[in-house]
């Protein structure tokens, strides 16, 4: 029976363990530099890389393996781009054709890294959070990965440094150190309640963090919603992979959407939590930001053109035009090419009430910048009419937009820097700087990037109807056509 137990151990600890980076969601109450198309998680709002290229530079050192990625199919190449720019691998991108929450997001990263390696356990990490001791992190993934065993599920749970109304608890049966059972959650309190948990020594914030084995995983999500197990089972059986990515079927669709807390962790006997000091945060709100930036003299986060006078304990993030702020505290003014936001410091959890107010108008400043990311580069948009359109379009060197026609409008292109070259209806161009060219309306065509340094071009889009869905791919090696 010891030597069993002792195989048994021995397999667990040789057992891969794998990254699963929770990439999914908008981001709505960082609304306005959050958007459905371009959220949070691509942007880097506390530095250098964004908060999903930290995220995964931080896993990479916790764990060796390649990481298993989740995200909207929408944000597919800005998941790998980012990749791409820290030279890491990726394991698989999976995408979900519409977001269900973490639970069915986490089933669909098990069922895949189940597939490669039987035995895999998952290192679950959403790509909103910020640690500061990444030392400590990884001492804690360690002390995490030693408890788990064959079918332990293991959260991480911050030790509380303040009353913050904005996470959920984990309540202790003891407090103490080390993995140990768990007694119960608390969703997001009321101001009081939250300071009673902190006052009673027994309670974490719930990072949303797990260390868990992939059949242990899916047995657990079988045994509390058949429903959302079979759904991501039949998603996982009948989808594809595609390029760099893996698409579930459409059955996805018929999860229940809820979280993996409530579907398995709330409800489930085997359940340990490890307590965490290691500057944890997650950043869903401005005031978040605000908090795990240092402020300067006067309090204040200043990013961008901003005159400030007399201001205090305010965030002022300035995006492309000058802001000016005169005696005012306590505010967070957001500042992006079409909107602008002004808000309350202690009110930044109702951006999200104001973004969704948005997205049920049907506002363009829900879902996008003027400023879109493409696998070839950018487009951004100067200046729009009744009949025209008019745009700064970037091109990575080497790269090409798919061969392509427009059924309702004709462009026009100026070369403002490096080389293009032009394939119109079988004709090959090439244009230098200051150099143009028309595109006339049904005429096939590509643009390429030959050189070794950006291309930046000017276009003018000229016509009745000027919406991004006016596209006819005929060739793509970024796989978007038919």
């Amino acid at each position: 029976m010891q030597a069993a137990d002792s195989a048994d151990s021995h397999a667990t600890r040789s057992a891969p363990l794998v990254p699963v980076i929770l990439a999914g969601g908008v981001g709505s109450r960082l609304w306005p530099l959050s958007r459905a198309l371009f959220p949070k998680q691509f942007q880097p709002l506390l530095g250098d890389l964004s908060l999903l290229q930290a995220t995964l530079l931080r896993a990479s050192r916790a764990a060796a393996e390649p990481p298993i990625i989740v995200c909207n199919e929408a944000h597919r190449f800005a998941a790998a781009e980012q990749c791409r720019a820290l030279q890491l691998p990726w394991r698989c991108i999976a995408l979900e054709p519409e977001g269900r929450n973490t639970a069915p997001a986490i089933a669909l990263a098990a069922h895949l890294a189940a597939a490669q390696s039987p035995g895999a356990r998952l290192l679950v990490l959403p790509a909103d959070h910020v640690i500061q001791d990444e030392d400590a992190f990884e001492q804690a993934v360690k002390t995490a990965a030693d408890a788990a065993g064959d079918d332990q599920l293991v959260t991480f749970g911050v030790t509380p440094t303040h009353a913050e109304t904005g996470y959920g608890y984990i309540e202790l049966s003891a407090p103490g150190a080390g993995a140990q059972p768990l007694r119960s959650f608390v969703e997001k309190p009321d101001r009081r309640t939250a300071a009673a948990c902190v006052a009673s020594g027994r309670h974490l914030w719930n990072s949303g963090m797990f260390l868990l084995g992939a059949r242990a995983c899916l047995a657990q999500i079988e045994k509390r919603s058949p429903a959302m197990a079979e759904a991501v089972a039949a998603s996982v059986q009948a989808g594809q992979s595609d390029l760099d990515f893996f698409r579930p079927s459409k059955a996805f669709l018929d999860s229940p959407a809820d979280s993996f807390d409530k579907v398995v962790m709330e409800r489930a006997d085997n359940a340990l939590v490890v307590p965490v000091s290691f500057g944890w945060r997650d950043i869903g709100s401005w005031r978040a930001i605000q908090d795990a930036v240092p402020a300067d003299a006067d309090g204040n986060l200043i990013r961008g053109d901003v005159m400030a006078l007399d201001a205090t304990n305010s965030l002022i993030h300035a995006q492309g035009r000058l802001i000016g702020a005169i005696g005012v505290r306590d505010l967070i003014i957001v500042e992006t090419n079409d909107a602008v936001l002004v808000a309350h410091r202690e009110r930044t959890q109702q951006v999200g009430a104001l973004a969704e107010q948005l997205k049920r108008l049907r506002r363009s400043e829900y879902l996008l910048h003027r400023q879109e990311f493409r696998p070839w580069g950018s487009w951004e948009s100067l200046a729009s009419g009744a009949r025209f359109n008019v745009k700064q379009l970037r091109l990575k060197p080497g790269a090409s937009t798919s061969l392509q026609k427009h059924q309702h409008r004709a462009e026009h292109w100026v070369v403002v820097g490096g080389v293009a070259e032009v394939v119109r209806d079988g004709e090959t161009f090439t244009l230098t700087e200051n150099s143009s060219i028309e595109i006339p309306q049904g005429a096939v065509h590509r643009l390429r990037n030959p050189g070794e340094s950006p291309l930046e071009i000017i276009e003018i889009q000229i016509g009745a109807y000027l919406g991004e869905d006016d596209i006819v791919r005929f060739e793509d090696e970024y796989g978007r056509t038919p």
